[in-house]
């Protein structure tokens, strides 16, 4: 089995998660209180996190290759 030292340590994989994980936690809120609007809002975030993650990994702060 190989290593991978630099597996999801990096700034770029750290920022995605971190937004997506706040995207699921507001859509959660917005389930368990009944109100579609802060769902929706919940759900808008995530390609926000992916697109953040993308643009960092591009700038040099991804996992090196």
């Amino acid at each position: 089995m190989s290593e991978h030292p630099d597996h999801g340590h990096t700034v770029a994989a750290w920022t995605a998660v971190a937004i997506i994980t706040l995207a699921f936690l507001i859509g959660t809120i917005g389930v368990v209180v009944a109100k579609p609007a802060i769902f929706w809002i919940g759900a808008a975030l995530i390609p926000v996190g992916l697109i953040a993650g993308k643009v960092l990994a591009l700038l040099g702060f991804g996992a090196k290759k």
